[in-house]
């Protein structure tokens, strides 16, 4: 009977250090496995593609299909938000399926096109642009129900075309005005309010050239220029998000139209418009890891990336534990 006992002891021992090491095992495989996906729109085919964010390689290159001029995007939990240039509207997207949840889920936007959106909890921002109008704003609205919170948030933008948000300020990237050089500028704005941080002067950085994406990483501000669509003229600076101070204005060069950006760890995404291209940089020093990250793309602009959802703890302990059970039933059918 003794030796009975410790017979099943011991199996049982050894069954349970099984288990712990298939727990730990499944923990580093879905923290290492762990996949980045990249969401890309494209102006010219009225597309958002899907893309692996370690390869740049498609996985669904149409995910999205039937937009009219997309020029941004914005991922929030499992929705993707999507401005029409087009069509003057933002559609609202299902992130895991590419499926229209309301494609028409913000509509009556300014004949322009919305060009940039931003997000905060459940506000979404909108920059309606109507080229050298005086009718430019930033809209809020209800990022559940698309209802329209206050269309005029933010009124009397020379050229609105992009946003970011960090606590309570929000940055307007504003165009160069009437396509002059150097004369785009960052504003910062109250974002509960739509008041400018600064009634004298609401811009925080100025003498950009034609600034379309806004990027906030920690402190730092990334602001991508398009240079006026002019070939090679596009660039990257780094600013301080507190003091708009310059950190360095080329952070990024060589870039024929930078206009929209995206961060994953320290991998810094930029969509290059004439270039039909997706580059991959180090967010830390600007140095290209590879330029051509996504090729032949039409007119590529917003970028947004998404994890993956790995396997919860409790889920692997799940599977740990059937692997006990059975075990255990395999030790009592041979004993048997």
């Amino acid at each position: 009977m003794k030796t009975i006992i410790t017979s099943n002891w011991r199996s049982r021992r050894r069954a349970l250090c099984i288990l712990l090491i298939g727990i730990a095992a499944l923990w580093v495989m879905a923290t290492s496995a762990r996949a980045q996906q990249l969401y890309v729109s494209e102006a010219g085919n009225g597309t958002v593609g899907e893309y692996d964010a370690t390869t740049g390689a498609a996985i669904n290159a149409s995910f999205i299909t039937g937009l009219n001029g997309p020029t941004d995007l914005v991922l929030s939990g499992n929705n993707l938000f999507v401005p029409n240039d087009g069509s003057t509207t933002v559609g609202k997207y299902n992130a895991t399926t590419g499926a229209a949840i309301n494609a028409s889920f913000i509509t009556g936007l300014n004949p322009g096109g919305p060009s940039a959106l931003a997000i905060s909890g459940n506000t979404l921002f909108v920059a309606d642009y109507y080229s050298n109008s005086s009718i430019n704003t930033v809209g809020e609205y209800n990022a559940s129900t698309g209802a329209a919170i206050n269309a005029n948030f933010i009124t009397g933008l020379p050229s609105p075309q992009g946003l970011a948000i960090s606590g309570n300020i929000l940055f307007v990237a504003n165009g160069s005005v009437n396509q002059v050089p150097n004369t785009g500028t960052v504003g910062e704005y109250n974002a509960t309010t739509g008041a400018p941080i600064n009634p004298i002067n609401p811009n925080i950085i100025t003498g950009l050239n034609y600034p379309v994406g806004l990027l906030l990483s920690g402190d730092t501000l990334f602001v991508a220029e398009g240079g006026i669509h002019t070939p090679g003229a596009g660039t990257v600076g780094e600013y301080n998000a507190t003091t708009g101070a310059l950190v360095n204005a080329n952070f990024i060069t060589g870039l024929d139209s930078a206009v929209r950006l995206a961060i994953s760890g320290n991998n810094l995404f930029v969509s290059d418009y004439l270039g039909d291209t997706v580059g991959e940089y180090n967010a830390t020093t600007g140095a290209a890891l590879n330029a051509n990250f996504i090729t032949g793309l039409s007119d590529p602009g917003g970028l947004a990336v998404a994890s993956v959802p790995e396997p919860s703890a409790w889920s692997m302990i799940a599977i740990g534990g059937v692997v006990l059970l059975g075990i255990m039933h395999r030790k009592k059918h041979r004993t048997a």
